[in-house]
């Protein structure tokens, strides 16, 4: 194997099939010892936290291969926590997704004068550019175009894959007494320029409640699989 990228939470590896290798890392994002999924740079590491992330990731991307929704999922082996996936090429310098079913966090920062916080959203979803330094500013859907990153067609075809999975999560969540507030993804393309859900579905990447208390990702990670 060859390693191709060294990652904050995972590292990547080439194969000789022409697919990737991801190994998942003990390291987390966060500042000063403390655990925090929107920090941009590793601040400790938890023992056993590369391994939750895999499981719950490969739990998710079954049921969502099983819907017919197109990921980079190949197969997980939980022993090693590595993940095998298909090539995919990132949109532009890299984006991230989010789909919101309630009105917190920078949704809310963003809009207060004109919703109330926790209020419910329909399933919104924005996209945002990966940029620590411009603070991962949004992008609409005639920017996105405009700037080469992708097609309308490509646009629409996420939009409706990310509110198809997030329905998968929330109903999963649902079942164990959570309630999903918002969660984010990442999207590729294939060499035909196929959309498809690439990275991971971890509960650092979501934001869950339960009987109106935020849910931590490590604890969300115990409930779950509890």
């Amino acid at each position: 194997m060859k390693l191709v990228y060294t990652g904050k939470t995972k590292n990547v590896f080439e194969l000789e099939n022409g697919n990737y290798l991801l190994k998942f890392k003990d390291d987390c994002t966060g500042k000063d010892g403390v655990f925090d999924p929107g920090e941009n740079s590793v601040g400790l590491t938890i023992e056993g936290v590369g391994d939750v992330n895999l499981r719950m990731t490969k739990y998710f991307f079954d049921k969502i291969n099983e819907a017919g929704i197109r990921t980079h999922f190949v197969k997980a082996n939980l022993e090693d926590t590595t993940m095998e996936v298909l090539p995919a090429t990132v949109f532009g310098k890299g984006l991230e997704v989010i789909c919101r079913y309630k009105a917190v966090g920078s949704f809310f920062r963003r809009y207060g004068q004109y919703i109330e916080q926790g209020a419910d959203l329909p399933a919104y979803v924005e996209m945002t550019f990966k940029n620590d330094e411009l603070g991962d500013p949004l992008v609409t859907k005639d920017g996105l175009v405009v700037l080469g990153v992708m097609t309308e067609e490509q646009y629409d075809d996420i939009k409706t894959m990310t509110q198809q999975i997030t329905k998968i999560v929330a109903d999963d969540m649902a079942e164990k007494g959570l309630d999903l507030y918002d969660i984010k993804f990442e999207f590729g393309y294939d060499a035909d320029g196929k959309v498809m859900l690439i990275d991971e579905i971890a509960s650092g990447n979501m934001r869950v409640y339960k009987d109106g208390e935020y849910i931590d990702p490590m604890t969300l990670s115990e409930l779950f699989f509890a």
